[in-house]
């Protein structure tokens, strides 16, 4: 069985389904269905999605399974995050004051850094 394609080979728009057939009666309905965004996703993409919800999102972990680097696994991510059609500078600007506050947390930078990298 092929997988359901979601774009479309000539001009790369998105697909539609319109028409189900149930394999054991032969049923057919036919309409126009909507696929859900990660259909729209490439191999690659939901392959990294797999990944991260196997590691439960510990970058630090996706990083040890993919053999990548953090800044890779964050670009990939935010790749998957624009892809569902997301702003991934939200997304980026938390988990940079996170990474911020860690530091500061095991004492890596000083309460001072922090406040300058926290205002940038």
């Amino acid at each position: 069985m092929y997988k359901l394609l979601s774009r479309c080979p000539v001009c790369s728009n998105k697909l539609k389904a319109i028409r189900l057939r149930c394999n054991s009666c032969n049923t057919v309905i036919e309409n126009e269905f909507e696929l859900s965004k990660f259909d729209y996703l490439s191999t690659d993409q939901l392959y990294f999605v797999e990944t991260f919800i196997k590691c439960r999102g510990s970058i630090k972990e996706v990083e040890k399974e993919l053999g990548i680097s953090y800044p890779t696994v964050r670009a990939k991510l935010d790749e998957v995050i624009e892809s569902l059609g997301y702003s991934a500078r939200e997304t980026k600007v938390k988990q940079d004051n996170k990474d911020i506050l860690d530091s500061l947390k095991n004492g890596d930078i000083s309460v001072d850094e922090a406040i300058s990298k926290l205002k940038d």
